[in-house]
């Protein structure tokens, strides 16, 4: 699978390097930096473009092409002076997307405050599974339920609205299976198969993990 996003990931603790490592292995384009030169000489075999810098320099963040990732991953939650600053960095020289790891909730707001685009509590999400949703275009969210399954998230598509599962024969299609309809923050697992889908609905899915190109295209 190839990925046509770049993605910066400052931090590489346990959680960075799942996130960077799971990155480069399905092909996309990936910054890693640590503070701690043995940290990344470690992990120059399996990440590319690793590099030892300080990310809360902001001349640093310019030399190290920061600038042009479309997302950036900031993994330094035992630093919060580090994670602010490198997020407020990353947002004034136009970083589209900013997700940081937390350590707290109260972390989580400050963060946010200062313009991250998305805040992670690690207890509650794996940098594996962070990345594979990075990696899903056009998911909302993505959980692997076994090595060969998946479930997915999904808006309903334009080309879906006003038709119903019926017509549009997803099984068939993408080899997937609705299991629940979200909309309005209720969620129905008693699916009816002829009600007309909305733009206002998300879907969520099973999918087999070998399929899940053809659900993106």
């Amino acid at each position: 699978m190839s990925n046509s996003k770049s993605y910066a990931v400052f931090g590489l603790g346990k959680y960075g390097r799942a996130v960077a490592k799971e990155l480069v292995k399905n092909g996309a384009e990936v910054i890693a930096v640590d503070v701690q030169e043995d940290i990344v000489n470690s992990l120059v075999g399996d990440i590319p473009y690793c590099k030892c810098a300080d990310v809360t320099d902001g001349e640093v963040i310019k030399r190290l092409g920061i600038s042009n990732v479309d997302v950036a991953v900031i993994t330094m939650s035992g630093n919060l002076e580090a994670s602010v600053m490198a997020t407020l960095l990353c947002k004034e020289i136009g970083v589209k997307t900013v997700i940081v790891k937390c350590s707290n909730e109260m972390n989580c707001k400050i963060l946010s405050k200062v313009g991250a685009d998305q805040v992670v509590i690690p207890e509650s999400e794996s940098g594996i599974r962070l990345a594979k949703n990075l990696l899903s275009h056009g998911f909302i969210d993505l959980v692997e339920l076994s090595k060969d399954v998946s479930m997915v998230e999904l808006d309903v598509r334009p080309e879906w609205v006003g038709k119903n599962l019926i017509e549009l024969n997803l099984r068939k299609k993408y080899s997937i299976n609705v299991v629940s309809v979200v909309q309005d923050n209720r969620v129905d697992v008693n699916v009816d198969p002829e009600r007309p889908l909305e733009s206002s609905m998300k879907l969520i899915v099973v999918i087999n993990t070998s399929k899940l190109d053809k659900l993106r295209g």
